[in-house]
């Protein structure tokens, strides 16, 4: 297999991996919204106070999910296509020798 070849199969990689993480952060962050409205509602009936609106929760959550998942994931990105341009510079400085 050719050098660029593999070059271009370890950029999908990355690229899958950050495609990857971006849905696990967000899907996470949304769970544990949902979980918090769910706590809340079980105390609130408990208490005799009225239902919390779902909006509260996840209205915020949203935004917060897209932001934190978009970070992680250009993150990975960057250091993935960052590290594959240094080896492709250094194997080509060490093939030139």
């Amino acid at each position: 297999m050719s050098r660029s070849r593999r070059a271009n199969i370890a950029r999908a990689l990355w690229v899958a991996w950050a495609v990857i993480v971006w849905n696990v952060v967000f899907d996470r962050i949304i769970v544990v919204a949902g979980r918090e409205y769910i706590r809340t509602a079980i105390d609130a009936a408990a208490a005799g106070r009225p239902r919390p609106r779902l909006d509260d929760f996840m209205r915020p959550a949203v935004p917060h999910g897209v932001w934190v998942s978009s970070v992680s994931a250009l993150t990975i990105l960057v250091v993935g296509l960052l590290s594959i341009a240094y080896a492709s510079r250094h194997d080509r400085l060490l093939r030139e020798r």
